[in-house]
């Protein structure tokens, strides 16, 4: 059975496609939605502190308002349980760490990098490291 979907975004359109696949899967099987991104260090003479201007220039704050806003959407629109994780480092291990630490029966992600065929692109590596199954979504 699977109660919870874990799907990687950073909002953009090709990610979205992956995440409206966990929504229609979510309904499917009455799941819960858990939105995953990772960012990359955090910029020289940054506080850590939360401030809105940060949202220019902090791809960290960026990423936490993309996912505050489609939790958001998700909750209030389409009536998932939904909640975010965010990690650090390299999206593919960290994904996938996440993934694991919230017990996720499926992890879903968009197939972009798949056309280059190199070691290392973010799909081949999470279907070969991922604790549970892995749907990769044709997003491009």
């Amino acid at each position: 059975m699977i109660s919870t979907i874990a799907v990687g975004t950073d909002g953009s359109e090709t990610a979205s496609k992956a995440v409206d696949m966990a929504v229609e899967m979510a309904r499917r099987f009455d799941a819960r939605v858990v939105l995953m991104s990772v960012y990359g260090g955090q910029p020289a003479g940054s506080s850590g502190k939360f401030d809105e201007r940060e949202l220019s220039w902090n791809p960290a704050a960026q990423l936490r308002e993309i996912l505050a806003r489609t939790e958001s959407r998700l909750k209030l629109d389409k009536g998932i349980d939904c909640v975010t994780r965010t990690g650090k480092g390299d999206p593919a291990k960290t994904l996938v760490e996440i993934a694991e630490k919230c017990g996720a029966d499926l992890l879903v992600i968009g197939n972009k990098g798949m056309d280059r065929r190199v070691l290392g692109s973010v799909p081949n590596s999470v279907t070969h490291n991922a604790p549970c199954s892995v749907l990769v979504v044709k997003t491009t």
